[in-house]
């Protein structure tokens, strides 16, 4: 490493230890170093991304121009991590980080905000329009950071990946906007699909109740009420009036399932089952979604859309719906023949 980079990084790693608790390289627990993210790729151009829904679109809109390096993996929370001295060096060694901001990277965002002063940053949550983010009573005015459960919104911040990366390698800017015109036209479909599938629900079925309060975007773009047990963020705690109030909620409206999250613990959600119980009212687990973090690298789930089709189809099952055959690539594939 450059002597320059050596001293730059003494120092802000000098200036975070007073803000943020880090941890030392490779540390059991913290790392969120995605395995198999770093790619052999036919560029030295690096990306630092922090999550994988922001990861898995400028790999796509990048394809071998670019190496990216995503700091948190597959059951990572990013509310509550806290970054470490490897994550820090990443980020200073990247020539662009990408970030979802709106507050989700917690800890890490201030570290992000820091190095902005000095590198190449792009917030996609302020590429996306103002007036399509979510506020919540008591966040102090701060919108709802999972803007990735609408696909349609997410979809919205592609331009400006593509126009962060032609900025950095003009050379390449025909192949980006080209890879980005072919991912936004898929996550269109999966719009689609996604509407499709929700109102196939029964409309007094249409009740999603999980850990903590992720899917507000996901409930406004699908047609779904939307119920967490925790706030926006899994920092907050459950308190025993809420569960109460759930319990009313799911026994009132015959409501038969609620869903765990695979970055969340499920113990809340078992108190509402139990609850339900001894009121003479089943409820089952609907099954598990992706709310904060995308699953393992080199699964479907370990892609955006596979990830958005995993928990589109879940929902849609648990409640009562009829997923299409073959699930979205079927129904894409034959949505295409018939225009052809």
């Amino acid at each position: 490493m450059p002597l320059v980079w050596q001293v730059r990084l003494t120092c802000l790693l000098l200036m975070l230890t007073g803000v943020l608790p880090l941890v030392g390289c490779g540390s059991s627990g913290q790392s969120g170093v995605a395995e198999g993210t770093a790619a052999v790729v036919n560029s030295n151009f690096e990306v630092v991304v922090t999550v994988g829904m922001a990861a898995d679109l400028v790999r796509r809109v990048g394809g071998e121009r670019v190496q990216v390096r995503q700091l948190m993996g597959s059951g990572v929370d990013p509310h509550l991590y806290k970054p470490t001295r490897d994550d820090i060096r990443q980020l200073m060694s990247g020539d662009l980080i990408v970030s979802v901001g709106l507050l989700l990277e917690g800890r890490m965002q201030e570290s992000v905000a820091k190095l902005s002063e000095q590198q190449r940053v792009l917030v996609l949550g302020a590429s996306l329009p103002a007036e399509r983010l979510l506020t919540e009573e008591g966040s102090g005015g701060h919108p709802d950071p999972h803007v990735w459960m609408d696909v349609a919104l997410w979809a919205d911040s592609i331009p400006a990946i593509v126009g962060a990366l032609s900025e950095t390698q003009p050379e390449y800017a025909g192949e980006f906007r080209r890879r980005g015109e072919q991912l936004t036209a898929e996550l269109s479909a999966l719009h689609e699909f996604g509407l499709e599938c929700v109102q196939s629900i029964p409309s007094e079925r249409r009740v999603l109740v999980t850990s903590h309060d992720a899917f507000r975007y996901f409930g406004r773009a699908y047609g779904l009420e939307v119920l967490g047990i925790q706030g926006i963020s899994t920092e907050s705690e459950a308190g025993l009036v809420r569960v109460n109030e759930l319990v009313d909620l799911l026994v009132t409206r015959r409501v038969s399932a609620v869903f765990a999250e695979t970055s969340v613990s499920p113990k809340n959600l078992q108190a509402l089952i139990e609850g339900a119980r001894s009121r003479s009212h089943e409820v089952v687990l609907g099954g598990e979604l992706f709310s904060d973090a995308m699953g393992e690298s080199g699964t479907p789930q370990g892609t955006y859309s596979g990830m958005l089709e995993h928990n589109l189809t879940t929902v849609t099952e648990a409640l009562g719906g009829r997923v299409p055959n073959g699930g979205f690539t079927e129904w894409r594939r034959l949505r295409e023949s018939v225009r052809e």
